[in-house]
């Protein structure tokens, strides 16, 4: 039994870092500085639900310093890191401060993937973030705010959303967004003609939701049809201006919105970390999740390229996220202990899409059996209930939400649907471009 304190540096507050952390807390001789940009935990299958008008940010971000109020061995620094030092175990953060442990977890997220696409990075609104989720949401209403004062904008592509990305997050978002333009909107601008309004959906696939089955492709397509979505798939998007996207079939669509769920990759410090970076700009790991060659170094979540026990690589789910954090804590302590790591067993809780209201499919566990509709809606909510409860978030506003949002009527609330209570500069249409940059 190792007597010393050991001082575990995890960098980032997400599903990964939050589980290292709560496994690591109140454990004799072992502390945890968790390190976050923002301070707070965000709860990013929903963060469609905030740039769709159905939820408010606050509903699905995490105060992490209340996450450990009781926790006194885990204290939680807000800041960006900016360098990372494997071999000392160490951080720098934006205001130069150095942050130094015994062990070091890298658990940083998650940034889009561009693809190189001209334009994209400039022009195209992500979906990885709060504050993207926000961007996105003013956008969205302003537009609407601006067409009902000057429907000439109409003929310039302003009623024309376009998706890039037809996986589970694109189909998420433009399933929500069909249902904004096309149900909700109309009773909000009761005189103006939302006939021309369109949600286009692009990707090089021939199916949505590429990675489900076949009849799950078949009940993706349905269920965006019905909703008004127009698919425009063996299509890339090979361009992204100020006021029109370029498909690789030669299509031009005039837009001033482009929400691009096209892919991601790790965060940029990690791609300067000095570690071994594999696809997706991701770190790596062994089956223990640490980093060959630099002993006392894990990588998890986003960051990392976790191999399953047939050497593949699991997928970037939330679920995985959190296991392989809670997993890392185990190694930690057992490191303490004397004893011997062992390789991460994840346990499969399949993969799930929202396509609107009453509309989801779901493969559940590791035979992947399929659901639809209804039942795939109370599997979906029951992992994200696991997920929220694992961090030991509060799971009442979401259980309210789902219910709202699955068995009631179409609703937004005045806050919600009101662009001025967002902090973001009015679109000026001459000069398109998202308010801010990441």
């Amino acid at each position: 039994m190792n007597s010393s304190e050991t001082h575990a540096v995890i960098v980032g507050g997400g599903f990964a870092g939050v589980a290292c952390a709560k496994q690591l807390q109140d454990h004799p001789g072992v502390r945890a500085t968790l390190i976050d940009k923002n301070g707070f935990h965000q709860f990013q299958p929903l963060l469609y639900q905030v740039a769709t008008a159905e939820l408010t940010p606050a509903d699905i971000a995490f105060d992490l310093d209340e996450m450990f109020l009781a926790a006194e061995t885990v204290k939680v620094r807000v800041a960006d890191v900016t360098a990372i030092d494997p071999a000392q175990h160490s951080v720098t953060t934006g205001t130069g401060d150095v942050i130094q442990g015994d062990i070091l977890v890298l658990a940083a997220g998650a940034q889009p993937n561009f693809f190189h696409t001209p334009g994209a990075d400039e022009f195209a609104f992500p979906l990885y973030s709060l504050p993207d989720a926000e961007r996105l949401r003013s956008r969205i209403l302003q537009i609407f705010e601006d067409v009902a004062e000057h429907p000439a904008l109409i003929d310039s592509g302003a009623l024309n959303f376009v998706v890039v990305g037809a996986g589970p997050t694109g189909v998420e978002i433009a399933g929500a967004l069909a249902e904004l333009v096309h149900d909700v909107m109309p009773h909000r601008y009761h005189d103006m003609d939302l006939s021309p309004a369109q949600v286009i959906l692009v990707d090089l696939a021939s199916d949505p939701l590429s990675v489900f089955s076949e009849a799950a492709h078949e009940y993706a397509t349905r269920q965006l049809n019905r909703r008004g979505v127009k698919l425009q798939l063996n299509s890339s998007c090979k361009e992204v201006a100020r006021d029109h996207v370029v498909l690789s079939d030669g299509t031009v669509i005039k837009t001033h919105l482009t929400v691009w769920g096209g892919g991601e990759m790790a965060a940029p410090v990690i791609a300067d970390s000095g570690l071994p970076i594999g696809h997706g700009g991701r770190v790596d790991v062994e089956r223990d999740l640490t980093v060959t060659g630099f002993p006392g170094v894990y990588a998890v979540g986003d960051a990392a390229n976790i191999p399953d026990d047939d050497g593949s690589i699991l997928p970037q789910l939330g679920s995985v996220a959190q296991q392989a954090g809670g997993w890392v804590g185990r190694n930690i302590l057992a490191d303490r202990s004397g004893d011997k790591h062992t390789p991460f067993e994840y346990h499969d809780k399949g993969i799930l899409a929202m396509i609107g209201r009453r509309a989801a499919v779901a493969e559940i566990g590791e035979h992947r059996h399929e659901l639809h509709g209804r039942v795939a809606f109370a599997a979906w909510l029951g992992v994200h209930a696991m997920l929220l409860a694992n961090m030991g978030a509060e799971l009442k506003a979401f259980t309210a939400w789902a219910e709202e949002f699955y068995l009631r009527p179409h609703h937004r609330s005045a806050e919600l649907l009101d662009p001025t209570n967002i902090n973001t500069p009015r679109i000026h249409w001459r000069d398109d471009k998202p308010a801010s940059k990441r």
